[in-house]
């Protein structure tokens, strides 16, 4: 399983093409480990702080401002299963954590993925502002992405009308649009005097069953801001802000990893989908 990075396309194919049961989650698993290593090559975070653990391991030199690191891909150091955090009314296990030594938990993502029965949208906005809420009574500190994806059944293809997400004229059914104007309510907390109701980052992503792992392009739309290709980006800023930049006395802890241009990992199959966070 670890002998490639998982790009986004594999992590979505597995989960609109699902070989096991959905009931194990099998179907969306693939998608954290995604999410881990981006986390990773992209955001720059230590693996031994993100859970579940991906196949990367970080080979530092030299010290000071001479100091490099590089990215090695380790298949043998990957360590599934997720992180139980202590919410203000009760724990909860997330899919990917990053917790940093000292601090504790700072990144949360919960992953959520919907194949059929559309109608029960309603519940998993009540379930989300419930999560969410919970998390940060107890961490008002901590950056929450909520990561959603929704398998796209087009009319005159799925059987059931409460399974169809894209009707036979290309529009995007009533119900997921309300549900995706929902959630853009519960995005874009920015600082942690705000509600905790929000999360700092929400994606809502809609995977095309005609092009098997393709996010499409349609809806939500670019200006939507829960926009899956917003949604990293988010995350970033709001842990930049909160950890780093304001917290001037933490930077030796909470500074992000800078990648060396020659990291192994960064020339593995699948890597080339990664946008790494690169030393100048």
């Amino acid at each position: 399983m670890h002998d490639r990075l998982v790009t986004l396309r594999d992590a979505l194919k597995n989960f609109v093409e699902p070989s096991g049961k959905t009931q194990s989650q099998a179907h969306i698993k693939l998608l954290h480990w995604h999410i881990a290593e981006r986390l990773v090559i992209e955001g720059g975070f230590d693996p031994d702080h993100v859970v579940p653990r991906p196949p990367l391991r970080v080979e530092s030199t030299g010290s000071g401002a001479n100091q490099r690191h590089r990215l090695l891909h380790d298949p043998d150091s990957a360590v599934g299963g997720e992180l139980t955090i202590l919410g203000g009314l009760k724990t909860k296990d997330v899919d990917v954590v990053v917790t940093l030594p000292q601090i504790g938990p700072c990144i949360a993502v919960s992953v959520k993925g919907t194949l059929k029965a559309f109608r029960n949208l309603t519940n998993r906005m009540e379930e989300a502002a419930g999560d969410c809420t919970n998390i940060h009574i107890s961490y008002p500190n901590l950056i929450y992405g909520f990561f959603h994806v929704i398998r796209a059944g087009r009319e005159g293809q799925v059987e059931n009308s409460n399974d169809i997400a894209i009707n036979s004229d290309g529009s995007i059914t009533d119900g997921i649009v309300r549900y995706h104007d929902a959630m853009a309510r519960l995005a874009g907390r920015q600082d942690v005097r705000n509600d905790v109701s929000r999360y700092e980052a929400v994606s809502l992503a809609l995977v095309d069953t005609e092009d098997a792992g393709v996010v499409l392009e349609s809806f939500p739309p670019d200006e939507s801001s829960i926009h899956v290709g917003k949604f990293f980006d988010s995350i970033y800023a709001q842990y930049d802000f909160r950890y780093v930049y304001t917290a001037p006395a933490l930077r030796k802890l909470t500074s992000r990893f800078e990648w060396a241009e020659d990291s192994p990992a960064l020339a593995v199959d699948g890597s080339s989908a990664f946008a790494p966070r690169l030393s100048d």
